[in-house]
């Protein structure tokens, strides 16, 4: 728990601290540009501070149960690898220990079998930490990226076709090219 509250706090000060170079370097000249920014930042602060927060302010619902199955999953995982490591680890100290009242759980494994099970455990549990910190950042930035894109202009009017020519260099010969060609009506 303090690995997450430690990468949110660092998270947050990012953000903050983006808020701040945004507005020192004054006033925007288009205040459609200046209205897309303040509410992309506003979307990436609400993700931070609630994942899916900046999913709903942008109006993209469907995106919230996704980024919840994803923490969900990987609570499962973190959970189940922690109790792994735990058990053989305690296994481990139980063993060595000096005290002949002690039960052994696995008798029929190594030390060593039980020294790999742990560190197995262990490394899927921290892989699991670092996939939750992953899916954390990617709903921040998603929901940055989306309310960004929220203005582009999507409609028939802009097209591109593609269509195979010939060009030629001075002083020598055709040679086969592709031709992009933009229309903007």
């Amino acid at each position: 728990m303090k690995y997450f509250l430690n990468r949110f706090l660092f998270l947050f000060f990012i953000f903050l601290s983006l808020s701040f170079v945004s507005k020192a370097q004054g006033e925007q000249k288009d205040s459609l540009s200046h209205i897309a920014k303040k509410r992309a930042n506003r979307a990436a602060l609400y993700s931070a501070l609630l994942p899916g927060a900046g999913q709903v302010y942008n109006k993209k619902y469907w995106k919230v149960p996704i980024i919840y199955a994803g923490f969900g999953t990987l609570y499962y995982f973190i959970r189940t690898n922690n109790t792994e490591f735990k058990k053989y680890q305690s296994a481990l100290v139980i063993r060595n220990d000096a005290d002949t009242n002690t039960v052994d759980e696995f008798p029929t494994l190594s030390d060593q079998d039980l020294t790999v099970r742990k560190d197995y455990y262990r490394r899927n549990r921290d892989l699991s930490y670092i996939l939750a910190g992953v899916l954390y950042t990617l709903n921040i930035i998603d929901a940055y990226v989306d309310s960004q894109l929220l203005d582009f202009d999507v409609s028939d009017n802009l097209s591109m076709h593609t269509a195979p020519t010939l060009f030629q260099s001075p002083g020598q010969q055709m040679k086969p090219g592709l031709q992009l060609t933009f229309t903007f009506r």
